[in-house]
């Protein structure tokens, strides 16, 4: 290895003293850190594994034979993908403020047939055309009143912590189970597909999820596990993207300020023996004049002055059919001349006669520079007359 032989003795050890403080810092802070796995986490992330985490839901069907998958891109992929056999799961979305993407993207999924479940308070917010209302009383667990005639009502005795309810003003809403009267879990028609809300998430949570006949309201939510693709929606659940989610917090800034300041130390440590004596010459760039008298000379080699006069008249020929409003038209000197004559009746008298030869010299191989450069002169002299005659409008021609 290199890098600590070319390094003096006090450099070593600089380097060697920021190592073992940098690990000595991150085993300190991974063991004060915050769990965020441990019960006082509300969120049903398919991640945790805490009393309110869904771990053990998302791992049971897996182990099933269900076909789920997390999905933590933008909702609107996942809604040019949808269609009848897809299935998609947000429990209690997060907190924050749901972005109008994210409200057309779930409206997307169910008109192309797909099944939504959404949970809590926010979760109703996301429902499409949901009608989701303050909780009328106090958060316990409630027991579930069966109400309606779908399978989904017929899933046995059900617990739930209430964290919301649901509004009467849409009579197509079927109410499957209610608690004390406000609907607790409430199916409905959407586009092509379906939409379930429920309450809470308190019956797929780890903690909850095998109290009663929890488990077969989950499943029943689902349907059958041939034909259908089951997608747990981890995008709204803040921070929480990936198993690399348990190393963040203070650990991870810590790791990574100490790298930081390795490579700090390392580039300075070389830099200031290593650096350039004097600072390098600046780039020589020719100026305007001079690349135009290069062009010029090589013109001049080339005895090319009637490319030149081709070039110009060609771009003055273009520019004048545009104004004209025969963009793109090939047209002769003469039938340019009488375009522009009509189009600018107040044009230079010498119009005609010097687009005629401006034509004849681009085909003269033996054309004069003088002769050619007094022609390229007329053609801009044409040019600014016409175009500032464009600009001053009909009243000024």
């Amino acid at each position: 290895m290199k890098l600590f032989p070319s390094l003096d003795a006090k450099d070593r050890r600089l380097l060697i003293g920021c190592l073992a403080a940098v690990l000595v810092l991150a085993f300190v802070t991974a063991f004060l850190s915050r769990n965020e796995n441990n019960d006082d986490n509300t969120v049903p992330s398919s991640y945790l594994t805490g009393r309110h985490g869904a771990r053990a839901a998302y791992e049971m069907l897996e182990a099933s034979g269900y076909t789920v998958e997390r999905w933590e891109q933008p909702l609107s992929d996942l809604a040019q993908r949808a269609d009848e056999q897809t299935v998609v799961i947000f429990a209690e979305p997060d907190q924050g403020d749901i972005a109008t993407e994210d409200l057309k993207a779930v409206r997307d999924i169910a008109a192309r047939g797909g099944h939504v479940l959404v949970t809590g308070w926010v979760g109703g917010g996301l429902a499409p055309d949901g009608n989701v209302q303050p909780p009328s009383q106090f958060q316990a667990a409630c027991k579930l009143a069966p109400q309606g005639l779908d399978p989904l009502a017929d899933s046995g005795e059900v617990w739930m912590n209430p964290e919301a309810g649901w509004g009467f003003e849409h009579p197509l809403d079927r109410v499957q189970y209610n608690c004390s009267g406000t609907p607790a879990a409430v199916e409905y028609t959407s586009g092509k597909g379906q939409v379930i809300w429920w309450a809470s998430s308190t019956p797929l949570e780890n903690g909850s999820i095998g109290r009663a006949n929890n488990l077969d309201l989950f499943l029943n939510v689902l349907g059958s596990r041939e034909g259908h693709h089951i997608y747990w929606d981890e995008s709204l659940h803040g921070e929480t993207r990936t198993e690399w989610f348990y190393a963040s917090g203070p650990t991870m800034w810590m790791l990574r300020a100490g790298l930081v300041a390795i490579a700090l130390l390392i580039l300075f440590s070389f830099s200031r023996r290593r650096g350039p004596v004097r600072d390098l010459p600046a780039p020589v760039r020719a100026t305007p004049v001079e690349f135009l008298e290069a062009l010029g000379s090589l013109y001049a080699e080339a005895k090319a002055s009637a490319t030149a006069v081709e070039l110009a008249y060609e771009r003055f020929r273009r520019r004048m059919g545009d104004l004209c409003g025969l963009k793109g038209a090939k047209m002769s000197a003469e039938e340019l001349a009488a375009a522009l004559r009509r189009r600018f009746p107040q044009a230079a008298p010498e119009l005609e006669k010097d687009l005629a030869d401006c034509e004849e010299a681009a085909t003269n191989d033996k054309l004069p520079p003088k002769s050619a450069l007094a022609l390229v002169q007329a053609l801009s002299r044409h040019s600014d007359l016409l175009a500032a005659a464009a600009r001053a409008g009909p009243a000024h021609r």
